[in-house]
């Protein structure tokens, strides 16, 4: 009987998938389908430090302003029968799921600053989730802040996380960084307990006969897993934290790679509504069926075996590899 099961940010998983933040954990009977699909634990969508912003500052703005002139000035405020406040909802939700599931919940909040993310954070611990995912969607505008600053507010912002909470706590990064080991070391020391690589930032689009910028929605494909497992096999064994990919994992192929190159567990959401939540009973098949073919026993026994530190030529993660690379393409002749 080959073993998939993994341990993951201290966590017992009965294989390495796992179901990345994103839509279908907004229906909990989704979660129970997923939970029934085979999937080891549930990512949650993220909840926005905008939301938490729009409870603390601006909701009680919009309940009183006017109210005090005229009776007509209530017409003027929104609508609240449809208003989502956003974090007491998400609250709740963590609650129901981890009341109807026996799989991990790990709850996400999206943003930058402290704010109230350290309130928040230990509400969501409160309210029963096993772990929470850092999701540090960050895009500097102001060219007077650094990287350094950047990256010194991350890494606070990490070390406040693990001392107001007990849960642990995971970090997903972007790959923009100008030294992502340096980073990632930095974040480890600071207590996070599994890094999740990589965040897919969502670019606006042009419409260039309206002249108008649009949001533009891509799913991932399998070929942005080959920025993920290479940062992975780099830092596989030179961090004390789990490491998580997601991103580009939509076959079993993309899940034996990420492992083979020192992911915990690989994390899908675009081949799921893609293909459909059952495709997870298809997707875990095939992988034992590899793993039988080429007489593995265990998802452990392959984790970090193409690492750098494992593979004997460290130079295909190398910039030797980059001229190799160049110098192996040939034009086609005309």
């Amino acid at each position: 009987m080959i073993d998939l099961s993994t341990k993951y940010m201290g966590l017992k998983l009965r294989t390495p998938i796992v179901a990345s933040s994103g839509p279908l954990q907004k229906d909990v009977s989704n979660i129970l389908r997923l939970e029934d699909a085979g999937v080891a634990a549930v990512v949650l969508h993220s909840l926005f430090e905008e939301q938490i912003e729009l409870e603390s500052t601006h909701l009680d703005r919009f309940l009183s302003d006017g109210t005090d002139s005229y009776a007509e000035s209530l017409s003027f405020l929104p609508d609240m029968r449809g208003y989502n406040i956003g974090p007491d909802a998400y609250l709740e939700h963590i609650r129901r799921a981890k009341s109807a599931v026996d799989i991990p919940i790990v709850a996400s909040l999206n943003g930058i600053s402290l704010g109230g993310w350290i309130e928040h954070a230990k509400l969501i611990e409160q309210a029963g989730a096993d772990a929470l995912e850092l999701n540090l969607y960050d895009l500097p505008t102001n060219p007077s802040i650094s990287g350094a600053d950047v990256e010194q507010r991350l890494e606070d912002l990490v070390r406040h996380m693990k001392a107001c909470v007990r849960i642990p706590l995971a970090v997903k990064l972007s790959p923009f960084f100008s030294s992502i080991p340096n980073i990632a070391k930095r974040l480890d020391v600071a207590g996070a307990d599994a890094l999740v690589m990589f965040n897919r930032f969502y670019q606006p689009d042009f419409d260039v006969e309206a002249l108008d910028a649009f949001p533009n929605l891509k799913l991932s494909d399998p070929s942005e897993l080959l920025l993920r497992i290479h940062w992975v096999g780099l830092l596989y064994g030179k961090v004390r934290c789990d490491l998580a990919i997601t991103g580009g994992v939509h076959t079993y192929l993309e899940v034996l790679k990420s492992l083979m190159g020192g992911a915990t567990v690989a994390m899908l959401t675009s081949a799921l509504l893609l293909r459909g939540i059952p495709y997870l009973k298809d997707l875990e098949a095939d992988l034992l069926h590899w793993m039988e073919t080429h007489e593995y026993e265990s998802a452990e026994q392959m984790r970090g075996s193409m690492s750098h530190r494992s593979v004997p030529d460290k130079s295909v993660f190398e910039r030797a590899n980059y001229m190799r690379v160049l110098s192996s393409y040939a034009l086609r002749s005309s």
